[in-house]
């Protein structure tokens, strides 16, 4: 009887090799040639289920955002009951900083698939609704703390959300540039966290 073939578990194989390969060389260095050498299959093996470097990018942006997002999740879960908002926003955005071994290998992607899709669009496109998921999230956060008084009623939510992923990205790339900087970019989440929720 001929052996079961899981199509998926094969290109989450190779989406990982990308990532990991991406994580240590750069985009640059990812190919389908050397995807194929860093998962230990063949290259005809890579190009059964990619025919270009950019479907194959694509997939494992999903796959690492898929990651990312059981990341946040988690963390989230495991806050005590029923969490404040700025407990959830603090939660949220230290998890997105590269303060732990898993978010110092996911940072580095994000950062390099973020530079390659500025001139790819269908990279570009994974990243935005990403990018607006936690964004409408974040909002709804503040629109309902501000509802019930425990975010100021001048506070604009869309424009505090945006602030707020906006101080987390350039911190995330502070703390890769210089990890001894990450006791200051906690400290700085909570400052702002603090103008917010006095």
């Amino acid at each position: 009887m001929p052996k079961q073939v899981d199509h998926d578990q094969r290109r989450r194989l190779i989406a990982e090799a990308v990532c990991r390969l991406a994580a240590r060389d750069g985009l640059e260095r990812v190919s389908l040639r050397t995807v194929a050498r860093e998962a230990g299959i063949s290259m005809g093996l890579v190009q059964h289920y990619f025919t270009t470097k950019d479907e194959m990018l694509v997939f494992a942006f999903r796959v690492m955002s898929e990651g990312v997002q059981r990341r946040l999740e988690h963390s989230m879960a495991v806050l005590s009951e029923p969490p404040t908002t700025r407990s959830m926003l603090r939660t949220l955005l230290l998890a997105m900083l590269p303060l732990d071994d898993e978010s110092r290998f996911e940072s580095p992607l994000w950062v390099a698939f973020l530079a390659h899709a500025v001139h790819t669009p269908s990279l570009a496109e994974p990243l935005r609704q990403d990018s607006r998921q936690l964004t409408d999230f974040l909002v709804d956060l503040l629109r309902g703390a501000r509802e019930t008084g425990e975010l100021a009623g001048d506070v604009d939510p869309q424009a505090a959300a945006l602030a707020l992923l906006g101080l987390s990205d350039g911190l995330m790339m502070r703390v890769l540039i210089d990890p001894g900087s990450a006791g200051l970019a906690v400290q700085a989440v909570d400052e702002e966290l603090t103008r917010l929720f006095p």
